[in-house]
C-alpha cells in the first residue's frame, strides 16, 4: 500500500507525509498522545487547499507516512483511505488552515499538563525560560463543548490571530508553524512550559516571577538561539533518534 501512495502523490508531498508521520511518533514518544483523540495537521504543498491529518482510529506511535489521510477544506477525503478522520479535529484544523497562510502544520493535543494548566485562571505564568516563548506569541480560547460546530471557527480563528500557540481553555494546547519541525518545537516548548509551572506549583513555595521587559525580547532571544533555523536546527537529531528506535514512519 505504502508505494502505491508514495507514487500517487509528488515528491514534495510524500517529503510532507514522512516529516508529519515523525512528529506523530515524536509526540507518542513523549506521552503527549491521548488514544486516537488529538490530531497533527500539515498543508499538502501546492495549489490545492488540502491537509493530511490523522486516520480516526490509529494511535500516534501507529502513523505512517502513507497512512495519513488527505482531505480538503470541506472534510471530504481527496484520496482514497480506509480511514475517517476525526471531525473534531477537523472542525479545528480546517479553520486555522483556512485562515492563516502561513499556518502550514496545526498542532493540537491533550497532554495532562497542558490541560492543567488551561484550567487555571492565571493561565501561562512567566516562571520559567520556556514560558516567556509561549508568553511573547499566545493567545486563548473559551471551552465551548467538544470542538464539532462551525459556529466556533471564526471565534478560534480571532482568538489564535498571529499567534503561535493558543491554550485552549479546559481542553489543550495548540501550536502552529511554517513547518513541522517549527510546530513541533513550539509544542514541546508549549509543553515543557507547563511541566515546569505545574511541579513549581506542587512546590508550594512562593514563585519567582520574569520581569515582562525580558518577556517582551522573547521572540529576538529565541531566533538568536536557533541560529535563526526555528525547530528545523534541532529537527534532524529528532528524526536520528527516531530512526534509532524505530523508522517504519517512513512507510
Amino acid at each position: 500500500m505504502h508505494e502505491s501512495v508514495r507514487e500517487q502523490v509528488s515528491a514534495e508531498e510524500w517529503a510532507q507525509r514522512v516529516a508529519l508521520a515523525a512528529a506523530y511518533r515524536l509526540v507518542a514518544l513523549h506521552g503527549w498522545d491521548d488514544l486516537i483523540f488529538t490530531h497533527l495537521s500539515a498543508r499538502v504543498p501546492g495549489p490545492d487547499h488540502h491537509f493530511l491529518i490523522n486516520p480516526y482510529g490509529m494511535t500516534f506511535e501507529e502513523v505512517t507516512a502513507s497512512s495519513l489521510v488527505k482531505v480538503d477544506l470541506q472534510g471530504h477525503k481527496v484520496m482514497p483511505s480506509a480511514y475517517d478522520i476525526n471531525p473534531a479535529g477537523f472542525t479545528i484544523h480546517s479553520a486555522i488552515h483556512a485562515a492563516r497562510e502561513d499556518a502550514n502544520c496545526v498542532f493540537h493535543v491533550h497532554s495532562l499538563n497542558g490541560v492543567a494548566v488551561s484550567a487555571q485562571e492565571g493561565g501561562v505564568l512567566p516562571i520559567s525560560q520556556q514560558s516567556i516563548f509561549v508568553l511573547a506569541s499566545l493567545g486563548y480560547h473559551d471551552y465551548e463543548g467538544v470542538a464539532l460546530r462551525d459556529d466556533e471557527k471564526p471565534r478560534l480563528v480571532a482568538d489564535l490571530g498571529k499567534n503561535q500557540f493558543l491554550m485552549l481553555r479546559n481542553h489543550g494546547l495548540l501550536t502552529v508553524g511554517s513547518n513541522v519541525a517549527n510546530a513541533f518545537q513550539g509544542l514541546y516548548t508549549f509543553e515543557r512550559t507547563c511541566d515546569i509551572q505545574v511541579r513549581a506549583q506542587a512546590g508550594g513555595g512562593k514563585l519567582v516571577g520574569i520581569d515582562a521587559a525580558i518577556v517582551s525580547t522573547a521572540i529576538q532571544q529565541a531566533r538568536e538561539v536557533t541560529r535563526g533555523a526555528g525547530g528545523s536546527l534541532a529537527w534532524p537529531a529528532l528524526l536520528r533518534r527516531l530512526d534509532r528506535i524505530d523508522d517504519s514512519y517512513k512507510l
